[in-house]
């Protein structure tokens, strides 16, 4: 019996939303219990690539679906469309004193010789994240869920960001559904690849160096929100 088919035959007579909603439960637990050393981007790599990208995208091809991965011109443009209105957050928040003492989440440096292999790496990991988050569980299920699949996914997105800097916990569960709700408009992924992935690349290079914006006047502008900056 191939693979493939033990996998359906596991599955039984459940459905592809149930068996895809089971899986990311699954997985979600699985993540938080595999313990990595923080500091370890290696290992980070192997288990987000694992669990987040190898598994769902196995099931999905088991069962003939599709987790957002091509291009067209509608992916094109709202790829555009993400980076560009992302981009300010990355920019600004690369000036505030909890992002510059949290980044590079992984150590690095200006040379391109360490920072460009640190950025392959961390760009895989955004791959599986998005894999999972907005591929799994939003835009793999699209067809049975509608647009209700961009709401599956914050919570369990948040949970993941505790232990980041507030601002990040904060806006992780509305960005979860920006994110999501760009990819589920054009069924690719791209939009989100690009606007974490680049983005994140970006607020590395900042964080290494001297602040866009004096750190003094974000916090001004900022300090009406409800968590430290």
């Amino acid at each position: 019996m191939s693979v493939h088919a033990r996998i359906r035959a596991v599955a039984g007579g459940s459905s592809w939303l149930q068996r895809a909603l089971v899986v990311g439960l699954a997985l979600s637990v699985l993540w938080s219990s595999w313990a990595v050393p923080p500091t370890d981007l290696g290992a980070r790599v192997v288990r987000d690539v694992l669990l987040f990208l190898a598994i769902p995208a196995s099931l999905a091809a088991a069962h003939g679906r599709d987790l957002g991965y091509h291009v067209d011109r509608v992916a094109l443009r709202d790829t555009l469309i993400l980076a560009a209105f992302v981009l300010p957050f990355y920019l600004v928040g690369s000036s505030l004193p909890s992002i510059r003492a949290y980044y590079p989440m992984w150590e690095t440096s200006t040379a391109l010789g360490e920072f460009l292999p640190h950025t392959v790496q961390q760009l895989l990991v955004i791959v599986a994240a998005e894999t999972y988050y907005r591929g799994l569980l939003c835009v793999g299920v699209s067809e049975e869920f509608g647009f209700k699949s961009v709401f599956i996914s914050p919570v369990v997105y948040a949970l993941h960001h505790v232990g980041k800097p507030p601002i990040e916990l904060l806006l992780s569960g509305p960005t979860d559904v920006l994110f999501g709700a760009v990819d589920y408009h054009s069924q690719s992924l791209l939009p989100s690849i690009v606007a974490h992935g680049l983005g994140l690349t970006l607020l590395d290079w900042l964080a290494l160096h001297d602040p866009l914006f004096p750190p003094a006047d974000v916090l001004a502008a900022l300090r009406w929100l409800p968590v430290p900056l």
